[in-house]
């Protein structure tokens, strides 16, 4: 098997933690043999140092012909004249982009990366992300942009964009759940230390009040849902868990998730289907049965409407056999 080549583009002012994200998440994905899917390399304009807003400069591997061969290029986030001014972006940087994608490689963005994909012509007519507090600029900036600074990522295609921070996170996360299946993404968010699934419409913007108690939080009716998504759930069910009424548990459970009770439900019961889908011989009745669907229509429909494909073809695309399936 040949490595996926990702590609990570720093530009001057690069944000030190987006620099990182790409190699800490995909050095995780492996295959049971313990080899990895993807090789992650860092190159920069003429392959010069380039300032990091963490304190350090960043002493690259390699110069923008990396990415004539990479599959996917990621950009970091920038700050600093990156997000006032295009022209500061060099044309090398913004012809290299574009190269990469005529030629057929994934071009992402995290945070503020996406004012680089903007200059170089890569979001016009897109809908894209960045992080909440640039919206406004973005918008001044880049008005041929679609604008969707609600949400942690957004895939337009072979262009995908992030919010900030650890939405960089959920967005790789997101690609090795594209290329390799859930089970894949979940070992290599467990490496990380991180949840396993975030969606992009999540809110990038969630008040997540300290709790007073411990009796205040809607984490232990959560974690009882997951153990009955086989099982009609209602809001009253959640709620009483809770030990809170129906109006202060939806309160806080969208402060908490970013999502109401049954939009959160129902991506938990789409991606245990999905993950039962890949790991199981059950059929896709039993599958719909136990992920709390009820029939074959139901998930069907939820599968489309998440990822576009029926279950059928995403049990041929991410199937993999007993021998394959990494336990640890």
């Amino acid at each position: 098997m040949t490595p996926h080549r990702v590609a990570v583009l720093a530009v001057d002012q690069v944000v030190g933690l987006d620099l990182g994200t790409p190699a800490q998440v995909f050095s995780t994905a492996r295959d049971a043999a313990d080899a990895h899917f993807y090789t992650v390399d860092t190159c920069t304009p003429g392959g010069r140092p380039v300032r990091s807003t963490a304190g350090f400069r960043v002493l690259p591997d390699h110069g923008l012909e990396l990415l004539e061969q990479a599959d996917t290029v990621i950009v970091p986030g920038v700050h600093g004249d990156a997000t006032l001014r295009p022209d500061v972006i060099p044309a090398e940087v913004t012809g290299a982009l574009r190269a990469a994608y005529d030629r057929g490689a994934r071009i992402m963005s995290i945070c503020t990366g996406a004012f680089v994909l903007a200059t170089a012509g890569l979001l016009d007519g897109r809908r894209a992300t960045t992080h909440w507090a640039y919206a406004d600029r973005f918008r001044r900036l880049h008005p041929r942009v679609d604008l969707d600074p609600e949400v942690l990522f957004v895939a337009d295609d072979r262009v995908l964009t992030s919010a900030g921070v650890a939405a960089g996170i959920d967005l790789c996360l997101h690609v090795v759940r594209t290329d390799h299946g859930s089970e894949v993404a979940n070992q290599a968010a467990r490496r990380c230390v991180m949840p396993p699934w975030r969606d992009g419409g999540q809110a990038q913007y969630i008040e997540r009040p300290v709790p007073q108690a411990p009796d205040t939080s809607t984490a232990t009716a959560r974690e009882w849902a997951r153990q009955r998504l086989h099982e009609p759930v209602s809001l009253r069910d959640l709620a009483g868990q809770a030990r809170m009424s129906v109006r202060t548990f939806t309160r806080r459970f969208r402060a908490e998730t970013g999502l109401s009770p049954a939009q959160w439900l129902l991506h938990e019961r789409t991606d245990h289907a999905r993950l039962l889908l890949e790991s199981t011989d059950l059929t896709v009745e039993q599958i719909a049965r136990r992920s709390g669907f009820g029939t074959t229509a139901a998930l069907r429909q939820q599968l489309h409407l998440r990822i576009g494909v029926a279950p059928s073809v995403y049990r041929r695309t991410f199937r993999r056999t007993p021998e394959s399936a990494d336990t640890r």
